[in-house]
């Protein structure tokens, strides 16, 4: 019988450890990976002493949600102006089923967060008084809406007037971040002239986000008003603001200095910010402070720094800038 060679295989060697990366060895394998138990400790600790700070000593309430008042901001956007900010195939059989629609349940969800502001002002303390002055608060808003719609359009109409690149009062709605900032500001300054606390600053803050146009929702603003560009504007909560005033870029209606109380605080409620009365232009970059009145049809330049009040009709530049130019090295 012949011999047979039959092939073995070979047993493949076993396969050396790999040696186990800096970052394997710390992944986590514990909810206590990083000292978390410490960290939380401290936390809630931080968070007491900042409650108690604050005199909240009935229990926690719910915050304010930002998420739900962007929701908020944009469904009334669309009630106010269904045919730019609604669906687009809405026909007008179905635009005031839509806007009765839109406003039931935005309208909800704003007396939540009204609420929950005003919860959290009291601290939870007066639920009961909370929740009646909610329902109060939202009947008086709901009713606003007519006027502030009407008011809008004065300003949509100042935009499209104020500047020749604008095609069409649709373009000013649509696209100007002055109108978007404005929308906001006027829907707010309802809420804050009801006194309710946190939720009109934060829709004014919401537009200041997106269009860098920063109005406190207490600024007192007239009718066709327009912000050109927009960008950098910045208007304080005590500014009061006449019919047909145009800003631009960059411009502040802004406070001095402000008095302290006895603690070292800044004394809350004092007129500190401009009056700008109707039909003024204030150019970019304009920086106005103090409690000063700008006059009836008044020109302000661009990049003034201006602290005084000025009569109305007045024109107000910048000082004429000196050149001296030399050549090849002479004069220095």
């Amino acid at each position: 019988m012949s011999n047979t060679l039959v092939s073995v295989p070979s047993v493949p060697p076993k396969s050396t450890p790999r040696p186990e990366r800096e970052a394997d060895a710390q992944a986590p394998h514990s909810t206590d990976a990083w000292g978390l138990r410490h960290v939380v400790t401290e936390l809630r600790a931080a968070r007491r002493a900042f409650d108690a700070s604050r005199g909240r000593q009935c229990g926690r309430t719910p915050l304010p949600s930002r998420e739900a008042l962007v929701r908020v901001i944009q469904g009334l956007r669309a009630a106010l102006f269904p045919a730019h900010f609604g669906p687009p195939d809405l026909n007008e059989d179905g635009v005031d089923f839509f806007v009765g629609h839109t406003l039931d349940r935005t309208l909800a969800a704003l007396h939540e967060q009204v609420l929950r502001g005003l919860l959290f002002e009291c601290g939870g303390c007066e639920r009961e008084r909370c929740t009646s002055r909610a329902a109060e608060v939202m009947h008086h808003f709901a009713a606003a809406l007519p006027r502030v719609r009407a008011l809008l359009e004065t300003d949509i109409r100042a935009a499209y007037e104020g500047d020749p690149a604008a095609t069409s009062p649709d373009e000013a709605i649509f696209c100007y971040p002055g109108i978007t900032a404005i929308v906001h500001q006027r829907i707010a300054h309802v809420l804050y002239s009801e006194h309710v606390p946190l939720i009109p600053r934060i829709l004014t803050e919401i537009a200041h986000a997106d269009t860098g146009v920063d109005i406190h929702p207490g600024a007192q603003i007239g009718q066709s008003f327009f912000i050109d560009h927009g960008t950098g504007v910045v208007i304080g909560e005590t500014a009061v603001i006449g019919d047909r005033v145009r800003l631009f870029q960059g411009v502040t209606l802004g406070a001095k200095s402000f008095p302290l109380d006895e603690k070292g605080q800044p004394i809350k409620g004092i007129a500190r910010h401009p009056i700008v009365e109707d039909d003024v232009v204030i150019y970019a970059g304009a920086t106005i402070l103090g409690r000063i009145t700008i006059g009836r049809g008044s020109s302000i330049g661009g990049n003034v720094w201006l602290t005084r009040g000025v009569p109305p009709n007045s024109r107000v530049t910048q000082g004429q800038a000196k050149a001296d130019i030399f050549t090849e090295g002479s004069g220095i």
